[in-house]
């Protein structure tokens, strides 16, 4: 008999360069590699998987303030799964096992239900997609309400980027964004969106070093362009590169006007500072509570997501 890796049962899929293993548990983006170097932080697969690394969020992204909202003038109280905070963290299928329904050599789909309860009554059906093509990985998130009322909903993916050799402080990032969200030092309650630039180090609309700054906020008004560069109000581009030229993109539409961005400050001397946490969102936090950007999913319909991850320098 063959145990099941900690992380589930795995799933590779390759393109060209590109090469991408998937584990089942929280349908999670354990490595991502062209050419044999890591464009996300990867995880063992026989290991409990650290930090949400990789992982999908969803019925909802980044934090419920206490666990508390009120949806259709129901007020709701979800279980607190960030305790030191004292929030609900990351949704409810980061650590759920999903089934892979579909697998080919360059692409796979997972599936997961996300099963009504007591603090979230509504039913959702998830299925997400992975697929390589010469552009990178581009992962795919598709939620159908398949119940009798209108679900609040968001998500996000929490990959956690790597240029190259060395940490977050080696490298350069450029983050088109002229906003972020004010939060509070000790609980990271939303207090108000500020610009850029009241917060100097927070902009990264012209590249530049990301050093020793620490980063946990979200951020908004986000610059966009078309795929050929004109702007068309389409595309969000991400980089992040090292000083010996490599370097990841991140992309994404305009259904994720939000990403958090992490520098992965951790006391874990193992886990500190590794990846610069890249994560776009349909909502910001507390968007349960304020409903900023919340997917109002009415029964029948399907929300859709996508972005993709790619090497820089091809």
């Amino acid at each position: 008999m063959t145990n099941t890796p900690l992380s589930g049962p795995q799933t590779s899929i390759r393109h060209g360069g590109y090469r991408a293993e998937i584990a089942a548990v929280g349908a999670s983006l354990r490595s991502l590699t062209v050419d044999g170097r890591n464009l996300t932080v990867p995880f063992e697969a026989d290991s409990i998987r650290p930090v949400f690394r990789g992982a999908i969020l969803a019925p909802w992204p980044n934090r419920v303030v206490d666990g508390r909202y009120a949806f259709d003038g129901v007020e709701r109280q979800l279980p607190l799964t960030e305790p030191a905070r004292g929030h609900a963290l990351h949704g409810l299928l980061a650590w759920a096992r999903w089934d892979v329904v579909e697998a080919s050599e360059a692409s796979a789909r997972l599936e997961a239900d996300v099963v009504p309860s007591d603090g979230y009554p509504f039913p959702l059906r998830i299925a997400v997609t992975y697929s390589l093509d010469d552009d990178g990985l581009t992962t795919t998130v598709e939620a159908t309400n398949t119940g009798e009322a209108a679900a609040p909903y968001g998500t996000a993916p929490h990959p956690y980027l790597s240029a190259g050799a060395g940490h977050v402080d080696d490298w350069t990032l450029t983050l088109p964004a002229a906003e972020f969200l004010e939060v509070t030092p000790d609980r990271l309650i939303p207090v108000a969106t500020r610009p850029v630039t009241e917060h100097p180090d927070f902009d990264f609309r012209a590249a530049r070093p990301i050093g020793d700054l620490f980063i946990d906020h979200a951020f908004t008004g986000l610059e966009r362009a078309g795929a050929a560069g004109d702007a068309d109000g389409a595309t969000a581009r991400v980089t992040l590169s090292a000083p010996e030229g490599t370097g990841v993109q991140m992309t994404w539409g305009t259904e994720l006007p939000w990403v958090q961005v992490h520098t992965a400050d951790r006391p874990e001397p193992e886990l500190n500072r590794l990846g610069l946490a890249v994560e776009p969102m349909t909502c910001p936090p507390g968007a349960f509570d304020s409903g900023i950007d919340l997917v109002r999913l009415e029964p029948g319909r399907t929300h859709t997501a996508s972005w993709t991850i790619g090497d820089l320098t091809a």
